[in-house]
This record gives C-alpha cells, structure tokens and sequence, in this order.
C-alpha cells in the first residue's frame, strides 16, 4: 500500500503517528509525510524567517530516520486554512504524486484551529483529486478517492480511539523521528521544564493500557460517505 500522512507543524506527525508510519515501512508499504504549515512561529527567541529554515531540515531528517518521502506546502503559522484554494491546490498535487491508499491527519476536534483546518484541507484536497477535472493536465491526472484516519489529539484531550496501532517494537524509532526537532525540544525544556519525549512516551504508553500492550497510538476512521472499507488498513 502506498500511505500519506499530513500533519499541520513539523513534528505533528512525529507526535501522533510516527509509529505506525514506522511499522507501515518494516511491512514493505510505501509512506509519505506532508507538513501544511512551516512551523514559523513555534519559538519565542529565534525569528520565523530562521525559524521556518531550521524546521523544514528538522522535518527532513524526521522522515530520513524512517524511510518516508517529505513534502511541505509552506503556509505560516496561523494562516492555515481550508478556505485557502491554493493550499487545497497544492495538497491535491501532492495527493494525486503519492496515489495514497489511505490518508492520516488530524482530528477535527483538536485542540488548535490550525490542526483542525488541516483535516478539513485535507478532505477538500483528498476528495479534489480524485476528480480528472480538477487542474487539467495535472499528472497524474487524478487519485482514488482515500480513507482518512484520525491521529490522536496532544495529550489524548477529547480524543477516544476507535482504533489502536501496536508501536511497542518501534517506538524508540517514533522517539528517535521526535529528537530531530531539537528547536522545539530544547526549548520546551528550557523554558517551559516539559520534556517532550517523556511526554509522547507517556501518552503512547498510556494507550498501550488500553488496549493491552506496553506502547500504542490510537487512531479513528473518518465516517464519511465513500471514506470507509470493508478491511482493516492500520498495521
């Protein structure tokens, strides 16, 4: 199967779905990560133009550590938006160059209008591609119409799992994709005195409990019309 991951920031995916991404690659799957926006404003003392550079090669060598292929569409902090035709545009291009059979992006309830617009994006630009009218002469020129799963919320807030992923042999490697972000972990902190990859550890250990393993990440199925399948597509 071929899988399409789009997260908001850099490290979104890392959070909430790095594991499964992970075991998608050891099972022989083909996977691609596409960040929406470019993380510009996620630190107080390095400037967004920096800020923005030193992201994307943090994104970059997240993928590089599991294997997966990176796309960006560059959008700033905050300004995230479904509405925006040009990001739905671009979205589209990356979903049609992938061919996904299945898409994992935030949920719709999240805690930040970013997130949240990201989903909504991604079922715009998901379902756009699958149509050949849309930018014609586009190559390829259309993509099935996916499945969309709901990673899960920071923190597990407001988010029960329909669905769980066993991760417990790969997430050091989820933890290790988490590392590459060192402008966000150091900062968190040295400021803030969270530590980051304690905290994701946590969570995924957290819903291991529940569903009966040492470490797993939860997922839900979008229940759209034409987004379910008679199967099971989670590793």
């Amino acid at each position: 199967m071929k899988i399409l991951a789009v997260g908001c920031h850099p490290d979104d995916l890392e959070i909430g779905c790095y594991g499964t991404l992970t075991k998608y690659i050891k099972q022989g799957h083909d996977v691609a990560v596409c960040n929406i926006a470019n993380g510009n404003l996620g630190h107080v003392e390095i400037m967004p133009d920096e800020l923005r550079i030193i992201r994307e090669k943090e994104a970059k060598e997240a993928a590089k550590v599991i294997g997966a292929a990176h796309y960006s569409i560059d959008i700033g902090d905050l300004y995230v938006t479904a509405e925006n035709d040009d990001l739905v545009r671009k979205l589209a291009r990356v979903v049609r160059d992938v061919q996904p059979d299945v898409v994992i992006t935030h949920f719709e309830s999240d805690y930040m209008n970013d997130h949240i617009q990201t989903y909504y994006a991604t079922f715009r630009a998901t379902f756009a591609a699958s149509c050949g009218h849309y930018e014609i002469g586009a190559v390829p020129a259309s993509a099935p119409l996916t499945p969309i799963y709901h990673m899960d919320t920071l923190a597990g807030v407001g988010f029960l799992p329909t669905e769980y992923v066993d991760i417990s042999d790969v997430i050091e490697t989820k933890l290790e994709a988490l590392a590459c972000h060192k402008s966000q972990i150091e900062w968190m902190l040295e400021h803030d005195g969270i530590d980051f990859l304690d905290f994701v550890r946590t969570c995924s250990k957290v819903r291991g409990y529940q569903c009966g393993v040492a470490y797993a990440e939860g997922f839900r199925l979008c229940r759209n019309y034409l987004r379910m399948v008679p199967k099971r597509l989670l590793p």
